[in-house]
């Protein structure tokens, strides 16, 4: 028995898309498509992060670094009294100055960089 005697052939002459009423369809899909609430970022605020303070950096070459020893000075990309960077999961959030808050290192925030970070918070 061949089964495909029984499934009648697609004829594209006969498929009239007038039929459907595709515009008032669509209409209607926009019409009931709920507008998206505004969303609570509150919770983002307790998410920790890793906030670093670079006084500088310098690249150099792994063998000149073995060579180093104790009393070695490694010259820095710094000048003195220039702001150093203040950095969030690694990403520059802004520059800073070291102060001391009760015997402790803490940061004076001098500028932050416009970034993702500062529009979130607004």
């Amino acid at each position: 028995m061949n089964e495909s005697n029984d499934i009648p052939a697609f004829n594209a002459d006969e498929l009239d898309f007038d039929d459907f009423q595709l515009e008032e369809a669509q209409n209607d899909i926009v019409e009931t498509t709920p507008s998206t609430p505004a969303r609570d970022l509150n919770f983002f605020k307790n998410i920790p992060v890793t906030v670093t303070l670079e006084v500088a950096s310098k690249d150099i070459a792994l063998g000149d670094l073995m060579k180093a020893g104790e009393g070695s000075v490694i010259e820095l990309d710094k000048l003195n009294g220039e702001p150093l960077d203040v950095k969030v999961n690694g990403s520059l959030m802004g520059h800073a100055e070291v102060v001391v808050v009760n015997e402790k290192y803490g940061l004076r925030l001098i500028d932050v960089v416009n970034s993702a970070l500062t529009s979130a918070a607004q």
